[in-house]
């Protein structure tokens, strides 16, 4: 009976560790391209203040 209960804990911290990483994983991938759009933005403005120069 001990040996059932330790396999459905560990079982259950399992899957709750797989899921609090996909969403950290998720979370840093959206900050990521966030970022890398406002950089791509940042580099637009450049050209165009470059062009009215």
């Amino acid at each position: 009976m001990i040996r059932t209960r330790l396999v459905w804990l560990g079982l259950g911290f399992s899957v709750t560790r797989a899921a609090v990483s996909q969403f950290i994983w998720r979370d840093l991938w959206v900050d990521r391209y966030a970022l890398l759009s406002d950089v791509k933005k940042l580099d637009a403005l450049q050209e165009r203040v470059s062009e009215l120069e």
